[in-house]
Parts: structure tokens; sequence; C-alpha cells
């Protein structure tokens, strides 16, 4: 596994947030978008080294994800919905409701090939008014959902997650994994786990734990094309194989709190981690 990691040092890129969250890559600007939750805002940093404010006010958005035509899908705890933006840069709410009540506050995404959009809906964002707006829960629960914004179709995928967070798919799309930070809220009885379920068209099998992560616990996290996973953790980014046994890790001065990978190669992971935005370079491709 030390193969995946190239001959480069952790580079940081910018530190202008106070809870930096949900970085995406844009290939046709070439640059990377992500969230600053607690600040209510997103930033764009290019590869030229230019920061920009991308969106202020972002309703405290969180994750993010590009769908197939590259656009941004966004999860937002202000308005407990997701959202798209255009090409064009208009911002158009997709979901924001199940079944006339209103999310907690989806909180991570996940677009599949065939245009579904995955996501997570824990209550971080109506506990209190520091990501989001407090209060009560409509739904009672923390499901994860599966919306399709061609025909507005939802449904609950997952009913078993305690605390959901961080999702992605394998490469063949065939497994969905799902971050569940429960031990957060439930020091005992709580998970600090990666779980993994059998994807069935819109449905998804019983979930079974996939890796247990430490130090602290898992938020978001990737995969690449050869299907090792880059989690989060207290102090790094946690890597493990396809079978879930860890091979390696990448520390990081700051608390992470999701990767993804970018670049014209497809090989640079970038990292939010508290207040910055930091690269890798490493030899496997997202």
């Amino acid at each position: 596994m030390n193969g995946l990691m190239a001959d480069h040092q952790l580079e940081r890129l910018c530190s202008p947030a106070i809870w930096a969250e949900g970085p995406v890559w844009l290939p046709q600007q070439d640059s990377v978008v992500f969230s600053d939750v607690k600040g209510n805002r997103m930033f764009r940093w290019s590869r030229q080294g230019e920061l920009s404010l991308w969106r202020s006010p972002s309703h405290y958005a969180n994750g993010n994800a590009r769908d197939a035509e590259g656009r941004v899908v966004s999860c937002e705890h202000g308005r407990r919905g997701i959202s798209r933006t255009e090409s064009n840069g208009e911002v158009h709410m997709l979901i924001e409701r199940v079944d006339g009540k209103r999310f907690n506050s989806p909180n991570d995404v996940a677009v599949r090939s065939d245009g579904t959009i995955w996501f997570t809906d824990p209550p971080y964002g109506i506990t209190g008014d520091e990501e989001g707006y407090k209060s009560e829960s409509q739904v009672i629960g923390c499901y994860l959902y599966c919306f399709d914004p061609r025909d507005g179709s939802l449904n609950i995928a997952a009913c078993d997650l305690q605390r959901p967070n961080g999702l992605a798919f394998s490469p063949d799309e065939s497994l969905l994994y799902v971050a569940d930070m429960s031990i957060v809220d439930f020091p005992t009885l709580g998970r600090s786990e990666l779980r993994v379920y059998q994807v069935d068209e819109r449905e998804l099998s019983s979930g079974r734990r996939f890796a247990t992560v430490t130090p602290g616990f898992p938020d978001g996290f990737c995969v690449d094309r050869a299907g090792n996973l880059f989690c989060s953790c207290a102090d790094g980014v946690l890597i493990f194989d396809s079978q879930g046994k860890q091979q390696g890790k990448i520390d990081v001065p700051e608390r992470v709190s999701n990767c993804t990978f970018g670049g014209p190669d497809g090989n640079e992971l970038y990292i939010t981690a508290t207040t910055s935005l930091y690269r890798r370079v490493l030899n496997t491709q997202g």
C-alpha cells in the first residue's frame, strides 16, 4: 500500500474557514469548491493558487458533489434540503421535504451515474445555531435517502444508521459505504465506523460494519479506482483497502472533515480539515 503514497508532501493550500467541509473538484474550472459550514459561505480554490468567495451566504451548505453535467449538488443545513447550482450559476432547491415534513439537515451527498442523488440526514444543523437554525426534528429519525431529480421520487434507502454522515459508492457502484459517527452523541452505545451496503436499484441491503475508525470518528471520505477508501479521522486520513483493512495513513495537523480526488490526472487528494484546504499527490486516481 505504500505504493499509493507518491513522493510528495502534504500541502496547506489556504486557511479561510471556520469549519471547512465538502470539497468537490470542478474539472471545467480547474478548481476545488468547498464549504465553510460555520461561516455560512463557500470558497473556490483554483490550481493557479487563487482563492475566492464562491457563495455567501451558502445557507450553511455542508457536503457537495458533482453530477454528470458538472453541476454542484449541495446539502444545505439552513434550508434543510438539497440544492443544485446550474451551469449559469443559478441555485435551485431540488427537495426539502419527505412526506410533507422537513428533513433534519442533509449532511453529505453522492450522485450515482444514473443521476440519482443519495444523501444522509443527521440532525447537526438543527441542534444549535452554529451550523444552521436550531429547531425540532419533524421526521424523528436519521435516514439515508435516494432522490431522483428526473421524476421527483424519494425513498428511504437505509434506516439502520444512528448518525449517518459521509457516503461514497464503490467504483462499480454495487456497494455504498456510509459513515456512522453516532459515538459523538452516544459515547457508550454509538458507532465510530464505516458501514457497507449492497445496492439494489434504489434500495440497500442490510448494512454491516466495514471498518472501525479511530482516533476520533469518520466524517467524509472518498474512494479511488481500485476500491481503496480514504477516510477522515481526528488527525489525518486513514486508508482502507476494499476488504476494510487499514493500509496506511496521511497525517494532517488539523481535524479532518472530508476529502475528494481531483486535478487534471485525478491523483490529487484534496482534504478539508478544520480551517484549511490541503492537498496530497498520490499514486492512484479517484
